[in-house]
């Protein structure tokens, strides 16, 4: 199957991939794939009815006796059963209790206890005083066992305990507990000092002799751990060692110590397991889990093959390697970040089940609580990436663009999925959550610009006075006279209105730099204030009371009065820049 899956792939054009770096990555993945379907793909066992088991033959399970354990000093003595009405537990507590206050009482001989055998139970007395019950059901939970050969095994352990338990608390036992703890304490102190002073001497051996041998490993040059990391990790090691012989002096003490009083000799005994056991658990869990581990492995390197294979289709299509109709290049690295989403998810959730501890209580109360803090604290930035990638499939702009967004021109530096960031006209960074600008409009200056040309656009109010031929010669001339300017199409001149006082002439010139359309609305301004200061020709406001007896221009021998300064031209400059003496004739308008 994989040698007719590779043949029909080699007929594949090229210009879609490199095929020599995908085949053994396509290979790889199509072996795993059939191997993991194998493995996966449970198999159905044929149900056939056995001859040998009928329904009427079906062993109903008993119900589970709940027992408790009746303990003296932390020792376990026996289990007692229970009943609804009075459970396991609330008995074998009543009975602890007793038999301690029995122990303690030191008045109280344990040639007083004794059995009593009554219609149907024996009951252990200690003197007077019953200690507790045996009934035919607590010999059946044993094992079938007759209960008053229980009750003399109940009877023979509790004299026992009882004479532990007041041995352990003589004055001349507890003084000799206390002089072995003192002698304990000396010997963990002695030890303790001893492994600082040897750790210490041979820390400090170590580094005067070997500290300036040590060198950086490489292999084949190239590097691999650096002399630095590898004393580091020596040192580090040195000092686990240390910690490790510190630990297992500190807990032999304590478990000697604990076990020499009677009120600490239950935690002594247990300490071992205190430790222990959460070792033991984990170690069960890991070994219970390997199953579940190797398909989470395998799932995990599926999804990176199928991701990796993905990446480079996509990188094929972001560089125009590849092309697909009608898809553009730009949308190549947000789809490819989409379906990485995607497969993730659908490794998340096919994962899942098999996440060790997955269906444990706890484990859900923690997806629970995430997802709800997720639910809550999110839904901005939820918000945030659906815009950026609306944006993006939307082809709103692109890094580069020259655009406007609500009140801010200026230049895209970055487009992010939660922001997009601007550098204004002044040289100012703006960041614009991406919802906001899917919610508002948005002005695109250089979208149109290389193929049809930016509109620029400037206006004048010129009065009726002046003809209107004229004034569109000089404005026309203005825009032939600013460089950065494109000559095809042509400038042209609009009448927008004729007002009370002048006429309003727009002026609109085509440029293939958006990103200079500041610096060329200066440069077309003063053009037109030096056309038609030459020609004679008054710029007029608004709105004015009267004409003065001077026409509002400046001559040109007054355009560079100090503190300006003329520019500093070549010759070619100056006979190329044309300077008329006289106004054009309306036949040259006409041409």
């Amino acid at each position: 199957m994989p040698r007719i899956f590779l043949r029909v792939l080699e007929r594949i054009p090229a210009p879609l991939y490199e095929w020599r770096q995908l085949r053994h990555a396509l290979t790889f993945l199509i072996l795993l794939a059939l191997t993991l379907g194998i493995a996966l793909c449970p198999v159905r066992a044929q149900e056939t009815p056995s001859p040998l088991v009928k329904p009427e033959d079906e062993v109903v399970s008993p119900i589970l006796v709940q027992t408790a354990p009746v303990t003296l000093d932390g020792e376990i003595l026996f289990h007692v059963r229970g009943v609804s009405a009075y459970p396991a537990d609330v008995r074998a507590k009543k009975i602890s209790e007793r038999l301690e206050a029995f122990a303690l009482d030191q008045t109280r001989s344990i040639q007083s206890l004794r059995l009593v055998d009554e219609v149907g139970f024996t009951t252990i007395y200690a003197g007077k005083q019953p200690l507790t019950a045996v009934v035919n059901a607590d010999g059946r939970l044993e094992g079938g066992i007759e209960r008053q050969v229980l009750a003399q095994v109940y009877l023979k352990r509790i004299g026992e305990a009882v004479e532990g338990y007041r041995e352990q608390r003589k004055p001349i036992n507890l003084l000799l507990a206390l002089i072995y703890a003192l002698i304990a304490t000396g010997i963990l102190a002695s030890g303790w000092w001893g492994l600082r002073w040897t750790f210490n001497k041979l820390d400090a051996a170590i580094e005067r002799r070997y500290k300036t041998r040590v060198k950086d490993f490489t292999v084949y040059k190239v590097l691999i751990f650096q002399a630095d990391q590898m004393w580091v990790g020596f040192r580090g090691t040195l000092q686990a060692s240390r910690f490790l012989l510190t630990f297992l002096l500190v807990y032999a003490y304590f478990h000697f110590v604990f076990r020499l009083f009677p009120w600490t000799a239950h935690l002594g005994k247990q300490l071992f397991h205190i430790i222990l056991d959460p070792l033991r658990v984990m170690v069960k869990g890991f070994i219970g889990a390997i199953p579940s581990l190797v398909f989470l492995v395998m799932l995990v390197i599926l999804l990176g093959y199928i991701l990796k294979f993905s990446k480079l289709i996509f990188f094929n299509l972001a560089i125009g390697r590849a092309t697909l109709q009608g898809f553009d290049r730009e949308w190549a690295w947000p789809t490819y970040k989409i379906f990485r989403l995607l497969v993730i998810a659908f490794g998340v959730v096919m994962g899942y089940p098999y996440i060790p501890g997955s269906s444990s209580d706890a484990f859900k109360g923690v997806t629970i609580f995430i997802g709800v803090l997720f639910s809550l604290g999110s839904s901005s930035v939820i918000g945030n990436i659906m815009a950026g990638y609306t944006l993006v499939y939307r082809r709103a702009f692109k890094v580069g663009d020259r655009v406007k967004i609500h009140d801010h021109v200026g230049d895209v530096l970055e487009r992010r999925i939660l922001v997009t960031r601007l550098q204004t006209l002044k040289n100012e960074e703006v960041i614009i959550p991406n919802s906001e600008i899917l919610n508002s409009h948005v002005v695109n200056y250089s979208s149109m610009a290389n193929e049809q040309g930016l509109i620029l656009h400037i206006t004048a109010g010129i009065g009726y006075e002046t003809p209107w031929r004229q004034v569109e010669a000089m404005l026309l001339e203005a825009a032939s006279r600013t460089p950065g300017l494109l000559k095809k199409p042509p400038p042209f001149v609009l009448q927008l209105a004729l007002g009370d006082f002048c006429v309003t002439y727009e002026l609109n010139v085509y440029c293939n730099r958006p990103n200079d359309m500041t610096k060329l609305y200066t440069l077309l301004s003063q053009h037109i204030l030096d056309v038609f200061n030459e020609y004679g020709v008054q710029i007029m406001t608004p709105a004015y009371m009267a004409d003065t007896e001077q026409p509002k221009i400046v001559p040109k021998d007054q355009w560079y009065i100090p503190p300006a300064k003329p520019p500093e031209t070549t010759q070619a400059e100056q006979a190329a820049e044309p300077v008329p003496k006289t106004p054009p004739s309306e036949k040259d308008i006409q041409e």
